[in-house]
């Protein structure tokens, strides 16, 4: 697939100058943030603040969203996967590490899959707040009315009140989100035969208290990479990415000094 320039940054924001080829810090690598479902590129700015000391970090923006928001959102991971994977082809002049939170860590894996099978391989994948790929727990939010959505959105803590209370921005995020959930809520995994699906290093981190991921399902993606497994859990529910940011971003940026290392030997 050829992503053209303009098309990249589309689906791409760099919030800060950081290491690995966007310029300021020395980390050597670059780090490629997916948002959840109904998230932003922006959900990651205060992450990308901190950790581009060690990465240029960027996050991807889904269509459907912000600046985004007259394209129709995508509706199956296998379309953002084909999207996603195609523009960073336009960033791997750098080893890439992806990082993904719920959806986002799903649709990390996935794109590190076709990463693998194209012989361009990330140098690392993040995984935050999502069970392993093969365990389902027989979601339909996206079957029901919006009440139902913005209920989840709610108890999942993951979306200020004041949005929720607000008609007229519900409007504008609800299609997304929607799209977003149908997407996460239908995937399937799909083996490609008896081994691990990945090779390059997995590092997963979970709330202690998330409603919707156990420890030992999030423990789990250890059968998903035949390379090192790190495992990380915090206090918090399914966005405890946001109260725990400090200690989140100094495992990330471990990760990120250790791979940066491995890069070089």
């Amino acid at each position: 697939m050829s992503i053209d320039e303009g098309s990249a940054e589309l689906w791409v924001r760099r919030f800060h100058p950081g290491g690995g080829g966007g310029g300021g810090g020395g980390g050597g690598v670059r780090l490629v943030c997916l948002p959840h479902a109904g998230g932003t590129a922006s959900s990651f700015f205060s992450y990308s603040r901190i950790l581009a000391a060690y990465a240029d970090v960027l996050a991807v923006q889904y269509p459907g969203r912000q600046d985004r928001r007259h394209e129709p959102a995508l509706t199956s991971v296998d379309a953002l996967v084909e999207e996603i994977y195609g523009v960073l082809r336009a960033y791997d002049d750098v080893p890439l590490v992806l990082f993904g939170h719920s959806m986002g860590g799903i649709l990390g894996f996935e794109v590190a899959r076709r990463m693998e099978r194209a012989g361009r391989p990330p140098l690392g994948l993040i995984v935050s707040g999502r069970r392993a790929p093969d365990l389902y727990a027989g979601e339909d939010v996206h079957t029901r009315g919006d009440q139902a959505l913005i209920a989840e959105m709610s108890a999942l803590s993951g979306t200020d009140p004041g949005v929720l209370a607000d008609e007229e921005i519900l409007r504008m995020v609800l299609p997304a989100m929607r799209a977003d959930f149908t997407a996460i809520e239908t995937y399937r995994y799909r083996p490609d035969g008896p081994l691990a699906p990945l090779r390059c290093p997995v590092s997963v981190l979970t709330g202690e208290s998330d409603p919707r991921v156990g420890l030992e399902q999030a423990m789990a993606w250890r059968d998903f990479t035949s390379g090192p497994f790190t495992f990380r859990s915090f206090p918090g529910g399914h966005f405890f990415l946001t109260p725990q940011q400090d200690a989140v971003t100094a495992a990330i940026a471990e990760d990120l000094s250790r791979l940066a290392q491995s890069a070089v030997r």
